[in-house]
Formats: structure tokens, sequence, C-alpha cells
């Protein structure tokens, strides 16, 4: 059973504040959170774990060689080229 005093003493280590009306609301939902731990106390313990609820499987494609695109096509939208090549912003100065 958690009383008043034990939500109060929760709030001071959380350094929350709770006003008057928000004690006994907290005090009703931790009651309620520790009345759903003694249910699942009940539960049976030899059930087998459950890792993964639906079977893998790989979505991607095979990785198969292609001819690439052309240099010049390649570049022909970048911004900004030099020497054939895409040229990015300086990162150390």
């Amino acid at each position: 059973m958690i009383t008043r005093e034990d939500v109060i003493h929760i709030s001071k280590l959380a350094k929350v504040e709770l006003k008057e009306d928000e004690i006994e609301k907290f005090r009703e939902g931790f009651q309620n959170i520790l009345e759903y731990f003694n249910i699942l106390d009940e539960v049976e313990e030899d059930v087998e774990p459950t890792f993964q609820v639906l079977p893998l499987k790989n979505v991607f494609r095979e990785d198969e060689p292609k001819k690439s695109l052309e240099q010049v096509k390649v570049l022909m939208n970048a911004k900004h080229v030099e020497e054939g090549y895409f040229k990015g912003p300086r990162v150390v100065e």
C-alpha cells in the first residue's frame, strides 16, 4: 500500500514539487502500478521467451553488379565540381 508519505518521499528524491491535489493522484497511480506488478508475478515462469514474434526475412534485392553511370552524367547536377569530382564544404580549418 502506497501512502501519502511515500509519494512525498518519492517526489523529494525526484526533486519534483507536488501540489496537494497531485499527491493523491500520484498515490493512486503508484498503487495501480504496484497492483499490475502483482498480476505479472502470477505469470508462469516456464514459458519459452519470445525474442522475435514474426519470422525474419531479408527484404533487400540481391547485390548484382551493373554498369555505372558516366562521370559526366553524375556530375551534371552537382553544385560544385572540381577536376571531375564533387566538391564539398571544407570540414577542417
